[in-house]
């Protein structure tokens, strides 16, 4: 390797979640800005983010992110976590320099991209019920019927996936046939994939749903606005291969399970910050 490709750094993105969910998003921006390393940060000593009290979450995403950053200085954060995104963006972006991307449920592509008028939200249950949802469907989806279900049940599925376990696909099923009872239901076109570890399991989902129904997220959204922010980056030389790095708050047998998931994302180190 010669010092200009040894010495070149591109800009480091930090990519954080409560769980592995968001390497949903991870993927997708390393599709897009495959040149740029990674820092997938997992708070899976905190995890689920759901179950947690709003001051009690921002808190402690205050305190993680502040102690990954001193770790793995980043130059984009990206927050792949609907529940920490609603609550903790505008405190971290009072406190943070750098450029800082959160995750908002696609509810506005999924208005316009409804022929029915009738859309579907699937999430956390807090993320159903936070006024910040409530507040995008007033204001993108007035025009629109929105059946919502949240399901914590998803979130625990689709880390058993990624470490390689047996997933329940009963409840997937059952999880499906609660979401089409509603009345209106055989009229949902899109339906939003609200939480980034429900992309992990679209292949599941989509086997018991109709085969109409247009499953969207938010990842594909979130890489274009990495790559608007990271545009005045420099080119890396020929030959220049980025590094990508796990790294999880707790030292625990299922992180250990999740590097060959881990592997397929590009990501061949795992570090722990035990916090």
């Amino acid at each position: 390797m010669n010092t200009t490709t040894s010495s070149f750094q591109a800009p480091r993105i930090l990519v954080f979640d409560s769980g592995v969910g968001g390497l949903s998003v991870a993927r997708e921006i390393q599709q897009r800005l495959p040149q740029n390393p990674l820092v997938y940060a997992s708070d899976n000593a905190f995890f689920p983010y759901g179950t947690k009290g709003e001051a009690e979450l921002i808190t402690r995403v205050d305190q993680v992110i502040g102690e990954l950053l001193l770790r793995y200085p980043a130059d984009i954060l990206v927050i792949a976590c609907n529940t920490a995104s609603t609550l903790t963006l505008p405190h971290l972006r009072s406190k943070l320099s750098l450029p800082i991307v959160g995750v908002v449920p696609a509810i506005k592509p999924a208005a316009l991209m409804s022929k029915t008028g009738v859309i579907g939200l699937l999430a956390t249950p807090a993320t159903v019920a936070r006024p910040y949802t409530h507040e995008l469907i007033r204001e993108y989806a007035t025009d629109c019927q929105v059946i919502s279900l949240g399901s914590s049940e998803l979130v625990q599925i689709a880390e058993q996936k990624l470490r390689g376990e047996t997933i329940d696909v009963n409840a997937i099923s059952k999880i499906a046939q609660e979401l089409m009872r509603d009345d209106q239901a055989e009229k949902m076109d899109v339906l939003v994939l609200a939480c980034t570890h429900f992309p992990l399991l679209r292949d599941e989902l989509a086997q018991h749903l109709p085969a109409q129904l247009k499953l969207i997220d938010s990842g594909a959204a979130i890489a274009r606005r990495v790559e608007f922010l990271l545009a005045d980056a420099a080119e890396p030389p020929a030959g220049y291969i980025p590094e990508h790095l796990a790294v999880f708050t707790k030292h625990t047998a299922a992180a250990e399970q999740l590097a060959p998931a881990l592997t397929r994302f590009g990501i061949h180190q795992q570090a722990y910050l035990n916090i």
